[in-house]
């Protein structure tokens, strides 16, 4: 678990948007965070300490999960893969639909990538209802990895996003909740 310190820094540095992008959402703004290095280093060490030792790649989801992913797998010394959004990257790909609340999407990642019997970190900045990460944890499967962690700056209750990734059997980490 994250210190107090670094939990009240970020919470007196995220801020909070009313009725964004929608009325009756409170949208969660991260992007402060980059306006100070410390905190920024302080929240990839807490991210990166959880997983020292216990994954061999990390996975980002588009676009949010790089702006932390990217630098937990530098300081973690392994591998950074992209997941994105279908038609964003070159074939050969891997690809995963899942549903929306109105519709479905699809994301991808590169074949090859992600290497069989690799322990994995997916990451992204806020966990909701899951879908996407769920998603994400089937493209890492189809390859032949293992889902070990799950990690995110914000985890927002009552949304069942948690309950939704017991069934890959990974440790759910979330800095913050919301």
């Amino acid at each position: 678990m994250a210190s107090a310190e670094l939990i009240k820094r970020l919470e007196d540095t995220i801020e909070n948007i009313p009725d964004f992008p929608i009325p009756g959402i409170q949208f969660k703004d991260i992007s402060p965070i980059f306006l100070d290095p410390k905190l920024y280093e302080d929240v990839i060490a807490d991210l990166a300490a959880k997983s020292k030792g216990k994954v061999d790649a990390v996975c980002g989801i588009e676009s949010r999960g790089y702006l932390f992913g990217i630098a937990i797998a530098v300081a973690l010394e392994v591998p950074f893969i992209l997941i994105r959004k279908a038609g964003k990257l070159p074939p050969p790909v891997i690809s995963e639909k899942y549903d929306l609340e109105y519709g479905s999407a699809t994301i991808e990642t590169r074949e090859g990538q992600i290497k069989p019997g690799q322990r994995v970190l997916i990451h992204d900045d806020l966990l909701a209802t899951g879908g996407t990460t769920e998603a994400a944890a089937k493209l890492v499967e189809k390859q032949g990895a293992t889902v070990s962690q799950f990690s995110f700056l914000i985890g927002l209750k009552g949304l069942n996003g948690d309950e939704k990734l017991k069934k890959f059997g990974a440790e759910v980490y979330h800095i913050l909740e919301y």
